[in-house]
């Protein structure tokens, strides 16, 4: 591995960096990365982490490292007042010109480590492919624990690291095989997706978590395997 990208690992403000402009970066082709990697599938498992939320018109909802909107779409198409926060300014962009005026919901460039916004603001926090790639997952999950109201939901999708160590190994090399493919293709640079598996790697997985989760103050987590448990929504109530 590359000595930039296993340095983006050094430390949180490191991990920081890295993950700014590498989101800077592929802004324009998240999109396509998403349907790609998931073959297909992302949109449905986005959907189905909506459906698990329970929304009643009115909820107040907060969808973080929005990317370019989709969940928070969903939010609103659901009669939430959804709120997306992502910390890459044109993925916001993107995102807001997702679709006409109308009812939109609010776009905002911020950090998930600290947020906007004041305690107990919000009902339903959501995110996709957000708590792998903070800076600390349990600090992002105690700001995420602070905006909750109690008895507020946080749901989560995300890449799961595979506990079998074989599945584990060939998963990631799966993933850095493609993940250099396309960020050669796309961008002329291999490392551009490689960052997936090697975050993975780093990653504590989803029972771990909802681990941290509990020791953040959420009374409860669980975990739903997706795609064969190689990905996974977590339900953690505050």
């Amino acid at each position: 591995m590359p000595d930039r990208l296993g340095s983006a690992f050094d430390s949180p403000e490191s991990k920081s960096r890295y993950v700014r402009r590498l989101f800077s970066t592929v802004a324009d082709r998240y999109d396509l990365i998403t349907v790609l990697l998931s073959y297909g599938q992302d949109r449905r498992w986005k959907h189905r982490l909506v459906a698990m939320a329970g929304l009643e018109p009115g909820v107040r909802a907060l969808d973080l490292a929005c990317g370019t909107g989709d969940i928070t779409y969903a939010l609103q198409d659901a009669r939430a007042e959804s709120v997306g926060l992502d910390i890459t300014t044109r993925m916001v962009e993107i995102a807001r010109g997702k679709r006409s005026p109308g009812s939109p919901p609010r776009f905002l460039v911020g950090d998930m480590m600290a947020l906007p916004f004041g305690d107990a603001t919000f009902d339903v926090v959501t995110t996709g492919y957000g708590i792998r790639n903070v800076p600390a997952i349990d600090g992002a999950l105690a700001e995420i624990g602070r905006v909750l109201r109690p008895g507020g939901v946080l749901l989560s999708l995300d890449f799961d690291r595979p506990s079998n160590r074989v599945v584990r190994g060939v998963y990631l090399s799966y993933l850095t095989l493609v993940g250099s493919a396309l960020g050669l293709a796309l961008h002329g640079d291999p490392d551009t997706y490689r960052y997936i598996p090697e975050s993975i790697r780093r990653y504590p997985g989803a029972e771990g978590v909802c681990a941290i989760a509990r020791q953040q103050g959420f009374a409860a987590c669980e975990r739903f395997r997706v795609f064969g448990g190689l990905m996974a929504i977590h339900r953690a109530t505050r």
